[in-house]
């Protein structure tokens, strides 16, 4: 699937639209879940997080990886991106 010179990436697009139906804040992720300040803003800019974050997520949110997060390639052309 993949090709010679793509560049994959983890992104979260799908962790606020699974917190949004699921009726979760970032501010209760933070008061309610101790998931910190440092943690959400590396989720939002699709930076590295920890697996243990990722299954804490899962929990809270009672829901698969695949609701919060998306492996991403990408290639040169930026409207060729495909989410897998």
């Amino acid at each position: 699937m993949s090709r010679l010179g793509d560049k994959k990436v983890i992104v979260f697009d799908k962790l606020w639209e699974t917190m949004s139906k699921k009726g979760m804040s970032t501010y209760m992720l933070r008061e309610k879940c101790n998931i910190d300040n440092k943690t959400i803003r590396r989720l939002k800019a699709n930076e590295n997080v920890e697996t243990k974050t990722l299954n804490k997520l899962c929990s809270i949110l009672n829901c698969r990886l695949e609701d919060i997060a998306c492996l991403l390639y990408t290639s040169d052309a930026a409207d060729d991106m495909q989410c897998v």
